[in-house]
């Protein structure tokens, strides 16, 4: 019996292990530097078994270059899973894969281990054929049509500025035609708003307020346009006692009985306005009556001549209608074309960043470049090495190019800025096709020559034989020009520097161009001077 015991237990075992086993392979076991190799990892197990394979930037050391994702296979009531890594080592040598723990359950089991062999790359610098340095050609540079963009966003912006423009003109024409606005006098437009306002019938359907508030509305604007007496913005107690004083000022002959009633009847139209007071309807028929009285009787008390009484107050209304009228019909397009130029100003800051927008439409004033990280690059062949602001843009000029001297292989040009910026730089290279002798002086007299082609006028020059701290020797001309700053129409005083390198096979020249009122540009050129490094030209 005990037997028996024993052997259902060893086949329990033994079943558990191979409905759970995990095997593992490499694709290859020699690699070259920087090669990829895979493992691959399979485990088998129940559907509902939980398995989670290891995640690492290294498997000892090599490093894991990519973990793909796990696939897996359905047999009957089992589940193949496989995990795929891909490896590689950059040092040569002998390296191995570790046991990796798969963890299955909560219970880990490991993987087998490999060994990988990394060979070098065998570089061969003598046999093989070598070519010499090919001289640079000028591309073009790719089509950029984003200022088309600029440009034509722009035109639709003032063609909708435009059509709004002539939209809110055309409404205005129309409402002006179909409200005809154009009374005689104050009083005439006061009777015939007051004949409007019985025909909505308003307090008859039990809406006493809305009625009040047109009455008294009504009511104000005539003291206003009549009296000239901020009706509008008082309360009825600053009305009633504004009143009394124009009365007396203005000769008006309005009996105080009929000032006592108007004030009554304002009275009267508060307490329905702000208290919910609920009047019956004679009373508030006699305040109609009375506000019909007070402004017939006010209207005959203000001295006027008969020439006023028929063209002033229609001529005035028209000017203020019109006046009004221009300011909509020329603020709201602006207030919508701004607003469109805004969106599309946050649009390019977005999408091109700070840098763009400074360089093409801010512009960078020189203390905030002094500031910023500086860019330290070679320039041309022969090659100079100077730090800048900004990398320094490559001018393409295909008629120097294609109308180069005999001895010359190649020239570059490369610039930031223009010559009435806060400042600017010009850097020329020409590399010669054979062992050229360069006279320094010439190249300084021509650079002179060029200086006045970019507008330099009244050129102070001195020259001195150039030699830095690092044994770099060369000629400079320095001194002031003056140049006509076409947006200040007047002369801006400018400070320069040009300096000229020379070797056998090639030669560097380089413009700095500053204003000279501005200290910080000045410490961006001798920052830029400090900088310079040559290498040999190549024959």
């Amino acid at each position: 019996m005990l037997k028996k015991i024993k052997i259902l237990f060893c086949f329990f075992i033994t079943s558990i292990a191979f409905s759970q086993s995990v095997s593992s392979t490499i694709d290859s076991t020699q690699i070259k530097i920087g090669s990829q190799f895979n493992l691959t990892v399979k485990a088998k197990v129940n559907k509902t078994d939980k398995v989670v394979f290891p995640e690492s930037p290294y498997f000892g050391a090599l490093e894991v270059l990519e973990s793909y994702p796990t696939d897996s296979i359905k047999t009957d009531d089992k589940l193949e899973l496989i995990k795929k890594y891909g490896l590689t080592q950059f040092d040569s040598g002998r390296y191995v894969v570790p046991r990796l723990q798969i963890i299955i359950n909560n219970k880990t089991v490991l993987t087998d281990s490999f060994g990988v062999v990394v060979n070098n790359v065998v570089v061969d610098t003598l046999k093989q054929q070598m070519y010499d340095i090919k001289p640079i050609i000028a591309v073009e540079e790719p089509a950029d049509y984003f200022w088309l963009y600029m440009i034509l966003a722009f035109l639709l912006i003032i063609g909708i500025g435009y059509a709004l423009y002539h939209f809110l003109k055309k409404y205005q024409v129309k409402k002006n035609e179909e409200e005809a606005l154009l009374f005689a006098s104050p009083i005439e437009k006061a009777i015939a708003l007051l004949q409007n306002l019985e025909k909505k019938e308003l307090w008859q359907h039990g809406e006493t307020k809305a009625y009040y508030s047109e009455l008294t509305d009504i009511t104000r604007n005539y003291i206003e346009e009549a009296v000239e007496v901020p009706a509008m913005e008082s309360t009825s107690n600053e009305l009633y006692e504004a009143l009394k004083v124009a009365v007396k000022k203005k000769k008006i002959k309005l009996s105080n009985d009929v000032l006592d009633k108007f004030k009554k009847v304002m009275a009267n139209a508060d307490l329905v306005k702000f208290a919910k007071s609920k009047p019956l309807d004679f009373e508030i028929e006699n305040d109609k009556k009375m506000v019909d009285l007070f402004l017939v009787s006010l209207d005959k008390a203000i001295p006027r001549s008969e020439e006023e009484t028929e063209n002033l107050f229609a001529e005035e209304l028209k000017r203020k209608r019109a006046r009004k009228q221009k300011l909509q019909r020329l603020g709201i397009p602006i207030s919508v074309v701004l607003f469109l130029i805004l969106m599309v100003g946050v649009f390019v800051v977005v999408s091109k960043g700070t840098d763009y927008v400074r360089d093409n439409f801010l512009g960078h004033n020189a203390k905030s470049l002094l500031n910023e990280d500086w860019v330290t690059s070679d320039y041309g062949d022969p090659a100079i090495i100077v730090s800048t602001p900004k990398v320094l843009k490559r001018m393409n000029d295909e008629r120097i190019q294609n109308n180069l001297p005999s001895h010359v292989k190649s020239i570059s040009k490369f610039t930031y800025g223009s010559v009435l910026d806060n400042f600017s730089i010009v850097l020329n290279t020409t590399a010669y096709k054979d062992s050229t002798s360069l006279d320094l002086d010439q190249a300084l007299e021509q650079d002179l020559k060029i200086l006045e082609s970019y507008g330099a006028q009244n050129i102070v020059v001195k020259t001195d034989d150039y030699e830095d701290p690092k044994g770099l020797k060369g000629k400079r001309a320095y001194g002031t020009f003056t140049a006509l700053n076409p947006l200040e129409k007047e002369d801006q005083q400018m400070g320069y520097e040009i300096l000229v390198f020379a070797q056998a096979s090639g030669a560097q020249e380089l413009f700095l161009i500053y204003r000279e009122d501005d200290k910080y540009a000045r410490e961006i050129m001798d920052r830029v001077i400090e900088s310079i490094e040559l290498k040999k030209a190549t024959p």
